[in-house]
């Protein structure tokens, strides 16, 4: 009686302290249900809510936790393992993909969009058009225009892209500053006469609303690329059509990275971005879509 006394009372005690099963708990990983946490390059923030919100009205049962940075930032958490999913502009280096391959997991990058890094200036500038090598000039500090760039911030995506273009490691003393996001770039310069900011054409895009003040006070400039490229021709806008004809020369991809390892709702959705439904929700915001879709017309007899 002793020995059944302390196992009813041990039993008891177990009973109590298992954990209820939460909603979460319950709900089956796969390719459509479960959760699932993204890092996303902020400059994309937009266009991957925008995913996010209609893959939810399919599939209800998925949830996703969106972590914005940037790029300096997010890498990191990606390449520790903490978080395997990923939205960026740019692939994984041979080394950081050795990194995931050494844990026996492959990771997956999928581009889905094509997004267009647009220069702008004050409305009241006389400059309407620039070039490349301008650009290129003003990065290397050799510049004699006195023209200056705006970027959004130190550690960026898009500032990598531009020193990477300029084959620069740092930058000059003069003629590049940097402030904290792309909101700040763009009301400074609308308050600011003589400074060329730097923005992704889908934070330009998606922001219309909540900047709309600011964006009034600007306007796009003009782009020639550099001899013997594509759009060495003339001045080009980043508008959608010169994106996906790639004839703009400051073009991106926008990659998904999937580390999950296995089939998870990361791979259900990075799978999910480059269909049909998908793509044309990349179309409706601007920017260019990973494949362009053909469209069906339903031919009716009427006769």
């Amino acid at each position: 009686m002793k020995y059944l006394s302390l196992i009813l009372l041990l039993f008891v005690f177990v009973a109590c302290n298992r954990k209820p099963k939460t909603e979460v708990d319950t709900v089956e990983q796969s390719r459509t249900t479960g959760s699932v946490t993204i890092l996303a390059d902020e400059s994309f923030a937009r266009v991957l809510t925008d995913q996010i919100d209609v893959f939810k009205t399919d599939y209800p049962a998925a949830e996703f936790k969106v972590i914005e940075g940037n790029e300096n930032k997010i890498l990191p958490t990606f390449l520790n393992d903490s978080i395997r999913v990923m939205i960026s502009s740019r692939m994984l280096t041979p080394d950081e993909d050795k990194m995931y391959r050494n844990r026996s997991i492959v990771p997956k990058t999928s581009r889905f969009a094509i997004d267009g890094i647009a220069l702008i200036t004050n409305l009241g500038s006389p400059d309407s058009t620039i070039t490349v090598q301008e650009v290129i000039d003003i990065l290397k500090g050799k510049s004699t225009t006195g023209k200056k760039l705006v970027f959004d911030n130190a550690y960026s995506s898009t500032l990598r892209y531009f020193k990477e273009l300029a084959e620069i490691k740092e930058l000059p003393k003069t003629g590049v500053y940097t402030l904290q996001n792309n909101n700040d770039v763009i009301k400074y310069v609308a308050d600011n006469k003589g400074f060329i900011g730097v923005v992704g054409v889908n934070w330009l895009i998606a922001n219309q609303k909540d900047m709309a003040e600011s964006i009034a006070k600007v306007k796009m400039l003009g782009v020639k690329n550099l001899k013997g490229k594509k759009g060495d021709d003339a001045y080009y806008m980043p508008i959608q059509q010169n994106l996906i004809n790639g004839i703009y020369p400051f073009l991106r991809n926008i990659y998904i990275i999937n580390a999950e390892g296995r089939e998870g709702l990361g791979t259900g959705f990075a799978n999910w971005l480059v269909s049909q439904r998908a793509q044309l929700i990349v179309l409706k915001s601007g920017l260019g879509p990973h494949k362009m879709m053909p469209r069906e017309f339903n031919l009716k007899n009427t006769n």
